[in-house]
């Protein structure tokens, strides 16, 4: 579920979720070889499962120390995760997980934050993006270990913008008057999320929600879903998909197809699209007529708005993504944490490096105010069929962009400590649900928030 966004699919040769109890969990107190750990990742797809391979490989040549590498599918994880810590057989290592994982694992006392917080000792607090940091701790317990991040951005057509003399669209009037003054037959002034069950949904709603203060919950835990800074969310989304947009329940490959064939003058994505956009995958190509005789048109001609503000908010937001490792309470420790150090380390820059559009560096630099790993992310090749590096198809105000990492994210309810209503409602998905209705116009802004209020606090009575 993060992710749509992120590309995910079933790695050949990995053990099956559903047998993962027979694979070996964590060295633990009962015994088990003190020299070898289990790690999941949620990085499945078949070249990521490989360079991560190479990687751990590495990383056993120097220590000695074996891994037993499983893919765990992120839609899967709640429940292979309830199985495994029902047989007591927990890996040691849990890898590529979002935030919301980190707080479900945390929420059931899974996580050994007294060694993961040995990691980032080791390798200096100061090292890191501390808003990733941030989001990675509950008070003064370092949760897990953030490695990267991405974000959700609104990506706009800078020809078409310069054109009619319009300013970059980082404000909800900003983009309405963008859609409105862009908006033809041929050219939709928006596209985004509004279907119902989607995680990509909420991730939408969300960047344009904390933008105009809207909170789904508050520091007391109370859900606020319904106060009028979401209600004012809600209206906005409603009147830019209805009015200003394409026909039909837009998704995750819709709204890509439709900016991708030059049918929007603006979109939001994650930076997930960027190595697509600059054509780097044959799978999914720009298809603008432009495109036809220059595959990097698009990306010539796309700007990004990272954080927006609406006219509630009091500084502009954004929604993204923090990825962590996790040490497990069964795990044996001092090999998990050499391996989640070495992660951080000596293979950080190769981890980086299978997926550099979707993994800014959480840890910006290898001593306390270096950017040598954020130097060299803007160098590694990006792409599938084709590769190159993100500098040699965007122009430098889109790398100074992504280049602010996780400084502005916001995240509804991880910072007012409700992690585990984040997690039991992305099951559920309430919000894509109101999404859908007050964009269809099954129900008006006001309803589409009363409905989400409603079943989050269902979801919260069941949590007690």
């Amino acid at each position: 579920m993060r992710t749509v966004t992120r590309r995910v699919g079933i790695a050949v040769g990995l053990v099956a979720v559903m047998a993962v109890s027979a694979c070996g969990g964590g060295g633990g107190e009962d015994g088990g070889d003190a020299n070898a750990i289990t790690v999941w990742t949620a990085d499945t797809l078949p070249d990521r499962v490989a360079a991560t391979q190479a990687i751990i490989d590495r990383f056993t040549q120097q220590t000695g120390i074996r891994v037993d590498l499983v893919g765990v599918e992120e839609d899967q994880f709640n429940q292979t995760l309830t199985a495994a810590a029902a047989a007591g057989d927990l890996p040691d290592v849990i890898g590529s997980i979002p935030l919301s994982s980190v707080r479900t694992l945390a929420t059931n006392d899974l996580v050994n934050s007294e060694a993961t917080a040995a990691v980032v000792e080791a390798l200096g607090p100061e090292t890191w993006n501390q808003t990733a940091l941030q989001l990675t701790r509950e008070g003064e317990e370092q949760l897990s270990v953030p490695t990267e991040a991405w974000s959700q951005l609104l990506y706009y057509r800078r020809d078409l913008f310069e054109a009619a003399g319009l300013q970059a669209p980082n404000t909800y009037d900003a983009i309405l008057n963008a859609a409105r003054t862009l908006h033809t037959p041929q050219v939709a002034g928006f596209v985004g999320a509004t279907a119902p069950g989607d995680a990509f949904t909420q991730q939408t709603f969300e960047h344009i929600a904390l933008a105009n203060g809207c909170q789904m919950v508050d520091e007391a835990g109370e859900i606020t879903i319904d106060s009028p800074q979401c209600v004012a969310a809600f209206e906005f989304y409603r009147q830019l998909i209805s009015d200003y947009s394409v026909p039909g329940t837009q998704d995750v490959d819709t709204v890509r197809a439709a900016y991708f064939a030059g049918q929007s003058a603006m979109a939001i994505w994650s930076t997930f699209l960027l190595d697509e956009l600059a054509g780097l995958r044959n799978d999914a190509k720009p298809s603008c007529p432009e495109c036809v005789a220059d595959p990097t048109f698009l990306a010539r001609n796309t700007a990004i708005v990272t954080g927006l503000q609406g006219p509630d908010g009091t500084e502009p937001a954004q929604f993204g993504e923090v990825i962590s490792w996790a040490i497990t309470s069964d795990a044996s420790a001092e090999p998990a944490q050499r391996f989640v150090q070495f992660m951080l380390s000596d293979g950080y820059v190769d981890w980086l490096a299978f997926a550099p559009e979707g993994k800014f560096p959480a840890r910006t630099g290898s001593s306390p105010g270096a950017t040598d790993f954020v130097d060299t992310w803007e160098t590694l090749p990006v792409g599938v069929d084709t590769e190159g590096p993100l500098q040699q198809f965007y122009p430098q105000d889109v790398l100074d962009a992504l280049a602010t990492g996780p400084e502005d994210f916001t995240r509804w309810g991880i910072t007012q400590g409700q992690g585990d209503l984040i997690g039991a409602s992305l099951g559920e998905l309430p919000v894509p649900a109101a999404v859908a209705a007050v964009t269809s116009g099954g129900t008006d802004a006001q309803g589409a928030a009363k409905q989400a209020a409603d079943a989050l606090r269902a979801i919260q009575d069941s949590l007690r």
